[in-house]
């Protein structure tokens, strides 16, 4: 067995990539006749019933609501959840106003399954049915693991990147049968692909993109499953109004301007939205990012020295301390180190810019 294995382990690689090369037109020439069809039966969402969690992200028009906006278009009936009802008023008038049907917003935390069932209960009063469940609710992190002093954020950024979105799931599944509907999930290319500072969120997305790809597998297509994922979209943060509570919670924002790049976060939101209505099982944005696959599979000392290289020349290491349990250092404004990054922007100056999962990089802040 073990000479076996080892034939093939120099065998399949190889012949595996010739066998892709040699098929690759006719995969595109499939594919690209399965998205004409799709586009062309893309679902009607008119009078649908569309719950959307997350929905009342501190970072403005660019965030996370703009799924919601986007299925307003559709002319969907929206049900927005958040811990913060008083932050939806203004999400619901403008959805109203793009022409969304009938809107619900629910105070609610998706980390606790009473609440979710309760919005979900909500829901099946008020509408009668669920068609799209869309969970977005994520929270990123900007530390070194072996900084922090104060293990208590550890779970709770677990229970927002992971069980904020499988609490949901799993109550509203039964009403999803009844539709054939569908469920949305946010995800980030950090789950395949680790960076730095982010070792925590990076686990809890890898854990959650294995849950919904195992549960399309048991749901057999009776209810269906869309994994979005982004790469590094451009985010700059300034003049923040900022506010630490309770010790090493993460940053929790009740106030802050912030000025978003807006493009890319709308376009993501745009691609989510019509590839769940499409029936896309996943949803990139940018997909050249796949390329490192074959380079993580086929030649990972190349990625790993390529990323190496790329942290090393930024110089000395430097970190954000928030989150970590440790004192905060006063300094001038600085300009992020890496504009782009996700779910974290690389600050030399913690205190003049704030560092959580940004729409740019998860369509949603978890608010607390």
């Amino acid at each position: 067995m073990d000479l076996l294995n080892s034939f093939l382990n120099l065998v399949v690689p190889p012949a595996s990539l010739v066998m892709l090369a040699f098929a690759w037109p006719a995969l595109c020439f499939v594919n690209g006749c399965e998205w004409l069809y799709n586009n062309f039966y893309s679902e009607n969402m008119e009078d649908k019933v569309v719950i959307i969690t997350g929905a009342s992200s501190d970072i403005g028009e660019a965030s996370s609501f703009q799924i919601a906006y986007e299925y307003a278009k559709r002319k969907a009936n929206l049900v927005l959840v958040a811990r913060r009802e008083n932050r939806l008023p203004g999400i619901s008038q403008n959805a109203r106003f793009m022409g969304a049907g009938h809107i619900i917003t629910i105070a609610a935390d998706v980390v606790k399954e009473e609440d979710c069932r309760r919005f979900v209960s909500e829901t099946i009063n008020v509408f009668g049915r669920v068609d799209h469940l869309v969970n977005t609710a994520s929270l990123g992190h900007t530390f070194f693991f072996e900084e922090v002093t104060d293990t208590s954020i550890f779970p709770r950024l677990l229970d927002i990147n992971f069980w904020g979105n499988v609490y949901p799931t799993f109550v509203a599944l039964p009403y999803l049968h009844e539709s054939n509907g569908r469920v949305v999930v946010n995800a980030s290319v950090e789950n395949w692909l680790p960076l730095p500072r982010m070792s925590l969120y990076a686990s809890a997305k890898a854990a959650l993109v294995t849950f919904y790809e195992s549960l399309r597998f048991e749901l057999n297509d009776e209810v269906g499953i869309t994994i979005a994922t982004h790469g590094w979209i451009g985010i700059e943060m300034t003049k923040g109004k900022f506010m630490l509570e309770d010790g090493a919670e993460m940053q929790w924002k009740e106030e802050r301007e912030v000025h978003v790049a807006g493009g890319p976060v709308e376009d993501f939101a745009r691609l989510i939205v019509s590839g769940a209505c499409r029936g896309d099982t996943y949803v990139k944005f940018p997909s050249w990012y796949d390329v490192f696959l074959l380079y993580r599979v086929f030649a990972p000392h190349v990625l790993n020295w390529t990323f190496r290289l790329l942290i090393s020349s930024e110089g000395a290491r430097r970190t954000s301390l928030i989150g970590t349990g440790r004192p905060l250092l006063e300094g001038p404004p600085a300009r992020p180190r890496l504009e782009g990054t996700s779910p974290r922007q690389v600050l030399s100056s913690p205190s003049s810019f704030f560092s959580q999962y940004s729409p740019s990089s998860s369509f949603s802040q978890y608010s607390p």
